[in-house]
């Protein structure tokens, strides 16, 4: 959770390869489009080019309805999820990600997040209150299969994705965002895990327990701690995704270093394209790929590219306006004092939308530009998609689940495959998901 090139039409395309074509039959194609891209079918890149608007979007129909669509991260809005007040199960105008939204979107599963702020100490009285609102917030998402039971289904693995998906309901599976709930306690990961967790995010945006975040410039653990090592085998063991989103650059390779199983970075981008904190580094990617793991790029504006400054000067003036704290200082408040704050933070949501379509500054093709980029560094079996949805994410043409299909006709338009598309949607994120279920199995024979 975080706070918050036009393409070409058919006869651009078509105008662009006649004048390559009469420049010279043998130039070299873009060397950034030849990295994108598999090196085996260039007739058929070639054909593509040539396809009409319409022919191309009905090819990435297509595609998309064959892939297994899977997003790894998404939030919930807290213990409210899944009541009259937050009904997921309508075309709710407050979430990005519902069960209406993912239909029309042609999305078959998403991970929701039990997402936990660092506010508390690390303490025993900071680890009971922090453990007490995780509870809560794995009732929440529970809640959705008693209200929608004939549209959406628990998955507590990779083999049930797939199942679910065919039945033509919706797969939910469940992630912890911030491994702080944990505590000191490692039979809280049995416990998560009995309730459907198949993954934690190690840290959030302030150091805890288990490892340094990316966030604070200064260091507690250097890295993974000596208990985030016993987190790590624990989790190595019931088969628990490790998730390096968040996490300091110490703490990943540490993590790296430690698990027996492949990692991902449930939602992230590359630092080669914009350098937040955020984002892995290609030396990172490479780790990754040797690793076996995966990058789930995500669609946050601030992680894709750079803010300009007159951007943020609005922002601020709405938050002046209303008066919203910055996250940083939000994060700080009592229960208390941010539940008062709701009514205006949802004007500040609209009015930040608002914002972000008179500026414009993302789009669909800087999100496809990051996963570039990584299958490039990575390949393109470390490559996938969390968008982050109602934890900040959401951009312009793809600001909610029911876009999908844009982010798949960019994938084609870049030349694509249909086995590529299939992996970055899903494919490679339930591969990782098998990898660790493998090796779970293989620590308890």
């Amino acid at each position: 959770m975080s706070f918050r090139m036009k393409t070409l039409g058919a006869f651009g395309v078509t105008l662009l390869l006649s004048l390559a074509l009469a420049c010279s039959v043998n130039e070299e194609p873009d060397p950034s489009f030849k990295n994108a891209l598999p090196k085996k079918d260039p007739v058929s890149r070639t054909a593509s080019k040539a396809e009409t608007e319409a022919d191309l979007r009905q090819r990435a129909k297509r595609i998309h309805t064959a892939a297994v669509t899977m997003d790894s991260h998404v939030d919930i809005t807290g213990e409210d999820y899944a009541t009259e007040k937050v009904d997921p199960g309508i075309d709710n105008p407050e979430l990005r990600c519902d069960l209406v939204k993912m239909k029309r979107g042609g999305m078959d599963g998403v991970f929701l997040a039990v997402y936990v702020g660092q506010r508390g100490e690390l303490n025993e009285k900071g680890y009971k209150k922090v453990h007490e609102t995780a509870l809560k917030r794995f009732q929440a998402i529970h809640r959705i299969f008693n209200m929608y039971p004939k549209r959406c289904e628990l998955a507590v693995n990779a083999d049930d994705v797939e199942r679910i998906s065919k039945t033509g309901k919706r797969a939910i599976a469940i992630g912890i965002e911030n491994g702080y709930p944990v505590g000191e306690e490692i039979a809280n990961l049995k416990k998560f895990y009995d309730l459907g967790a198949r993954y934690i995010t190690l840290s959030h945006s302030h150091h805890n327990q288990i490892c340094d975040s990316s966030g604070p410039e200064e260091p507690l653990h250097g890295g993974l701690s000596e208990f985030g090592t016993k987190v790590v085998a624990e989790m190595n063991r019931l088969g628990m995704m490790c998730d390096a989103s968040h996490i300091s650059e110490k703490s990943f390779y540490d993590l790296i270093e430690v698990s027996k199983a492949p990692i991902i970075a449930s939602h992230s981008g590359c630092y080669a394209i914009n350098p937040h904190n955020r984002n892995l580094t290609d030396d990172q990617l490479r780790a990754l790929k040797k690793n076996g793991g995966v990058i789930q790029i995500v669609a946050l504006d601030s992680f894709l590219k750079k803010e300009p400054q007159a951007f943020l000067d609005a922002l601020a003036a709405a938050r002046d306006e209303l008066d919203i704290p910055t996250w940083q200082e939000f994060y700080k408040l009592s229960e208390k004092k941010r539940k008062a704050l709701r009514g205006n933070m949802e004007r500040y949501w609209k009015r930040r939308d608002a914002i972000e379509k008179e500026f414009a500054y993302v789009n669909v093709e800087d999100l496809v530009n990051h996963i570039d980029h990584a299958v490039k560094v990575a390949g393109i079996d470390h490559v996938g998609i969390g968008t982050d949805f109602d934890g900040g994410g959401g951009i312009p043409g793809f600001n909610n689940h029911g876009e999908a299909l844009n982010v798949t006709v960019a994938l084609v338009r870049r030349g694509y495959s249909e086995e590529e598309i299939k992996k970055i949607w899903g494919g490679n994120l339930l591969r990782v998901w098998r990898d660790v279920e493998k090796v779970a199995r293989n620590l308890n024979p």
